[in-house]
């Protein structure tokens, strides 16, 4: 059983938590799919346990990954004194996430994305998952060697910020014992 407020240590957030990592990667997997209208095999976590084998050079496909996050300083602890009690901490958060765009018509699909991002019905599920669009960057050639072959290349750099809300185990405090110390000299007695 994880520690609360009133055994002391560390506190772990209970709860739900932000999507992360995979479960993140498959959020913008879903949008960028959708918006680009590449088969959802076509749109791959940059980084995979098992590298799969890179699609032909005929091929239109793109690879992404969070390059980058950060978040705002002085995030707002929030205390519920229903039952127990609990605090969540809340914050925004800022990532960057690098899709590479891979085939002959690479540009046009890192083109398609960075300027279909900026819809607001193409954020939507983005949204529903607490994340929005702060805004992309050019868009790069960076051409791949490959088997002697190159394969043409387009990054963009998507910026998304979000809110993320970790509960914590924090109980009401019921009672105290108090004492007051005060810095005061006493009074002389005239």
């Amino acid at each position: 059983m994880a520690n609360t407020s009133a055994t002391g240590g560390y506190l772990s957030p209970s709860g739900a938590v932000p999507v992360e990592d995979a479960a993140l990667d498959a959020v913008l997997q879903q949008a960028i799919a959708g918006i680009t209208g590449l088969p959802g095999a076509m749109v791959r976590p940059r980084w995979q346990p098992t590298v799969p084998k890179q699609p032909e050079p005929t091929a239109n496909w793109c690879a992404l990954g969070v390059t980058r996050t950060g978040p705002a300083d002085f995030p707002a602890i929030e205390h519920d004194g229903t039952g127990d009690g609990q605090s969540t901490l809340h914050r925004h958060e800022e990532f960057d996430a690098l899709v590479s765009f891979y085939g002959p018509a690479a540009s046009g699909y890192a083109k398609t994305l960075r300027d279909g991002l900026y819809l607001a019905q193409n954020r939507e599920t983005l949204q529903a998952a607490g994340i929005d669009l702060i805004g992309t960057s050019d868009q790069t050639a960076a051409p791949d060697l490959i088997n002697q072959q190159w394969v043409r290349r387009y990054d963009v750099t998507l910026s998304f910020r979000r809110h993320v809300a970790r509960t914590y185990p924090v109980l009401n405090l019921l009672s105290a014992d108090p004492a007051l110390v005060t810095d005061a000299q006493p009074s002389p007695n005239p």
